[in-house]
């Protein structure tokens, strides 16, 4: 593609639709447009999900999958790509299968269960994401209870974080970023390709509203490497962007509401009407 000043990035999502609007697709594209760059989807699978958890799933078929990647990469390209809610093991195939053929970098949210404990991943696409999916990833980024479902590995302290992320290496993707965020203390997360550490650090926040915190976090991180950012630069930018988000994350519903996307353009806070700038939240510390 012809190289214009006013053409932004572009990043492609392949995901599902949370029809809340906190997490999934919608999330994704929110978190691009507030990251500046241009947000593109291929949908996987559609949600009867809100505040309260996910109330039915359907994922599409794998050819109407396949037809959107094929539409938007073939015309417009992607450089960047963050895969989220797959649902099945032909999904997860399928999508593998068209990453093979992509040279942008591929940030993969191994996405398996919702922040209400809904399944979002069938038990017999775990080997698929094993075995196909993760060796396509850039950078994977799997919480705590996903390493255990895809390595059997437990974590339950920071010093487990470590074992967590060369287990998940050994699958084949180039970094793994291990989340700590449902740990004790402060958010901790450790990045690592297995030559190098980064420990990632933000303090714990006083805020129950944090759907969507997996898939913001995953999608910044793409948005920071089409911007041409390495890795580290890519995670810790993405950390301290979702670390705002969730600071800044409000009720919604009558149960957990979600991150505020658009923390880094305005704030709600200056009235249902109005909008007023956000406070400036401190970056996350990092260890190397």
């Amino acid at each position: 593609m012809q190289n214009h000043p006013r053409v932004p990035p572009r990043v492609l999502t392949v995901a599902g639709s949370d029809s809340g609007g906190g997490a999934g697709i919608q999330a994704d594209l929110k978190t691009m447009l507030a990251l500046g760059v241009h947000g593109m989807s291929v949908l996987t699978a559609v949600t009867a999900q809100n505040s309260q958890g996910v109330q039915g799933a359907w994922e599409l078929p794998a050819d109407a999958v396949r037809a959107q990647f094929r539409s938007v990469v073939d015309d417009i390209g992607a450089e960047a790509v963050k895969t989220g809610m797959l649902a099945t093991a032909e999904l997860v195939d399928t999508v593998a299968e068209l990453l093979a053929g992509v040279q942008a970098p591929v940030v993969v949210d191994p996405v398996s269960v919702s922040k209400h404990g809904d399944p979002l991943l069938a038990a017999s696409a775990l080997d698929s994401v094993r075995t196909k999916l993760l060796p396509r990833a850039t950078v994977a980024t799997p919480n705590t209870d996903e390493v255990a479902q895809l390595t059997g590995v437990r974590v339950s302290a920071e010093e487990d974080l470590r074992r967590a992320a060369e287990a998940v290496l050994e699958f084949g993707p180039r970094w793994a970023l291990i989340k700590g965020g449902h740990l004790d203390g402060d958010a901790v997360d450790l990045l690592t390709d297995g030559a190098e550490e980064h420990w990632l650090r933000a303090g714990r926040l006083d805020n129950r509203h944090t759907h969507g915190t997996g898939c913001t976090l995953a999608s910044a991180i793409a948005a920071q490497l089409a911007k041409g950012q390495s890795v580290p630069e890519a995670v810790t930018a993405a950390k301290e962007y979702v670390t705002g988000a969730i600071a800044a994350g409000f009720p919604l519903g009558r149960g957990i509401g979600p991150v505020d996307h658009g923390w880094v353009v305005g704030s709600r806070s200056a009235g249902r009407n109005g909008w007023a700038q956000p406070d400036h939240r401190p970056a996350p510390e990092r260890e190397t």
